[in-house]
């Protein structure tokens, strides 16, 4: 039995048990983490090592802000839905484009507004922001 088993384990439990408005913050912090990890590149002299750590990690904070992208109820959503479509393209746009020119400037800015995304998300959680999507549909509709 390899080590990351039980790791896999928990972490296959807690998406499966965790609420909507849990997987979207999950989803947040697993982008952030991925972005942090790119910035690491940018202090490799290797060349291969700074293009893979790059590249390896924008692609999966990408992946990240897609899975948000399309999980976005539009209908339910209205104008806030199309505001955090419009967002994560943005985003996924600026990656991209730090991931050509291997820029850390674009990946900063995405890493400063998904910190306060993921921060306002947190706090209405916190606060006991209602997780039924039939109940608040322009919430959690828009950014589950």
């Amino acid at each position: 039995m390899s080590r990351n088993k039980p790791w896999e384990s928990y972490r296959k439990v807690a998406t499966q048990t965790a609420t909507p408005g849990q997987l979207v913050l999950m989803l947040y912090d697993g982008a952030l983490k991925f972005l942090e990890k790119a910035l690491t590149g940018f202090d490799h002299k290797d060349p291969k090592l700074f293009n893979q750590t790059i590249n390896n990690n924008i692609l999966r904070a990408q992946a990240i802000i897609h899975e948000l992208n399309v999980s976005l109820n539009m209908q339910a959503g209205g104008d806030v839905a199309s505001n955090f479509r419009r967002l994560y393209n943005y985003f996924y746009r600026r990656l991209t484009e730090a991931n050509r020119t291997k820029k850390r400037e674009p990946i900063d800015e995405v890493i400063s507004h998904l910190r306060d995304l993921r921060d306002s998300w947190a706090e209405m959680l916190r606060r006991g922001g209602n997780d039924d999507p039939s109940a608040e549909p322009a919430v959690t509709a828009a950014a589950a």
